[in-house]
């Protein structure tokens, strides 16, 4: 039971919201994609598949990232106590764990098309080398952005068997999504990260985060409108817009108090509904 609870706490599987900002981009791209006159068994198969493979993708993930960050997750106050960094996972095991997680992805991944699997396995080295980035850029958010939304390019794929503009206007706008988001999470570790030598663009931001953060959003926001013009969805989708837009431009940067950890944790687990929405604002003018 003493090695159950250290594997949850190492993939974080108590912490859905991880794996929920990973599926989410999955959802829109299978969503953008499918015809939903057709039987509906193979929809909610692969969204079916997309989440469980969202989950395990994250959460050897994260076993990764706690492998590579081991020694400035032991100087980080909220990090320390992570299995790895406090060893009481040792490194052969989490590396065991990781091949089993990734064992059984691959085994969900021969579900879908050749194109799908090949993209996918394409993107597995930027997946595992992210949490490298922030030793050498300010900018390892805007890493996790193309890598975390990947999902919408399979999510796409899976239906059409070919990588088309409107998934890449969408791709291109998620990844602004995370450049937010994740910057919103850094603001928690700030002064830790500073301390030890690690960037972030929570850092290269700090004297102005909210106005780099209305430029993400705003970018967001556009390139959702012109993928869904693409899309040649009607007036409904871009009413259904105003929800997760006054979500962002308001509870995300008006309200946020980032010198709070707390606001920002909030905050950032607040993206959950943002990508709730977006994925029935598409369901809702693809059926309707």
């Amino acid at each position: 039971m003493n090695q159950l609870k250290l594997f949850i706490d190492l993939t974080r599987l108590k912490k859905p919201i991880g794996y929920m900002l990973l599926f989410w981009p999955c959802a829109w791209g299978l969503t953008l994609a499918y015809d939903f006159s057709q039987d509906l068994k193979k929809y909610f198969f692969y969204l079916i598949l997309f989440f469980l493979g969202s989950v395990l993708m994250r959460s050897a993930g994260c076993i990764v990232n706690d492998i590579l960050d081991k020694e400035f997750d032991a100087r980080v106050s909220r990090t320390k106590n992570r299995p790895i960094a406090s060893k009481k996972v040792t490194i052969k095991q989490a590396i065991i764990y990781s091949l089993i997680l990734c064992f059984l992805a691959l085994l969900i991944l021969l579900n879908f098309n050749l194109i799908t699997i090949f993209l996918a396995l394409a993107s597995m080295p930027f997946a595992f080398t992210y949490p490298l980035m922030k030793r050498f850029t300010y900018w390892p958010q805007l890493f996790l952005g193309i890598t975390f939304n990947y999902g919408l390019i399979l999510g796409w794929t899976s239906i059409t068997a070919q990588v088309d503009l409107v998934p890449i206007i969408f791709y291109l706008g998620a990844i602004f999504w995370t450049l937010g988001y994740d910057t919103i999470y850094g603001y928690q570790d700030i002064k830790d990260d500073e301390i030890i030598g690690l960037k972030s663009t929570s850092i290269k931001f700090r004297d102005n985060p909210k106005k780099f953060l209305f430029i993400c959003y705003i970018l967001l926001i556009t390139f959702f409108i012109l993928a869904g013009q693409y899309m040649n969805f009607d007036y409904k989708y871009l009413l259904l817009l105003i929800i997760p837009a006054i979500h962002l431009f308001f509870f995300q940067i008006k309200l946020l108090d980032f010198k709070n950890p707390k606001s920002c944790l909030k905050t950032f687990k607040s993206n959950n509904f943002f990508g709730l929405i977006i994925f029935f604002n598409i369901l809702i003018c693809k059926i309707i």
